[in-house]
């Protein structure tokens, strides 16, 4: 009898692992759930604006309100760029007079670009580095640019258009 309650309890432990194993697996398959979802962007389009000119491109991520200024021209370096939280959106200056915009958010896990340095916009968490110019990514593990935000520049206000 004595053996039959080891066999009982070894039983009872067996079941206990096998639904740990299962509440684990389900766990592993809702986190790789989110983070395939974090990783995924949307279409890309090309947002360029000089002086005075409107840019036409459209943008798949609405990320503030149009006619909302983001910033002056004498703020955007050449080479270089202003990151803003609120609306998320990087605006730079690839070349003299060219001003662009993209959204701040990295598409590898949702982090916030925090630079731009020598044309390439950089992603702190995780070391991805993007196109200045067009948003493309230059170094992963970003696998998708950054998209593209439509600006107006008008004086040396620049809005979203």
């Amino acid at each position: 009898m004595g053996t039959w309650q080891t066999h009982g309890m070894a039983s009872q432990d067996a079941a206990d692992q096998v639904g740990r194993r299962t509440v684990l697996a389900l766990g592993g398959g809702a986190a790789a759930a989110v983070v395939l979802a974090a990783c995924s962007s949307g279409g890309e389009t090309s947002a360029v604006a000089t002086p005075g000119e409107t840019n036409e491109a459209g943008s798949t991520d609405q990320t503030g309100q149009t006619g909302q200024t983001l910033t002056s021209v004498d703020q955007v370096p050449l080479g270089g760029g202003v990151v803003l939280p609120d609306p998320a959106i990087v605006v730079t200056q690839p070349e003299t007079g060219v001003y662009k915009a993209f959204t701040a958010i990295c598409p590898h896990q949702g982090c916030l670009v925090d630079e731009v340095v020598d044309n390439e916009i950089v992603c702190p968490c995780h070391g991805s580095r993007f196109s200045a110019a067009d948003g493309a990514v230059l170094v992963g593990p970003a696998t998708e640019g950054l998209a593209s935000e439509p600006i107006t520049v008008q004086g040396t206000q620049i809005s979203l258009s």
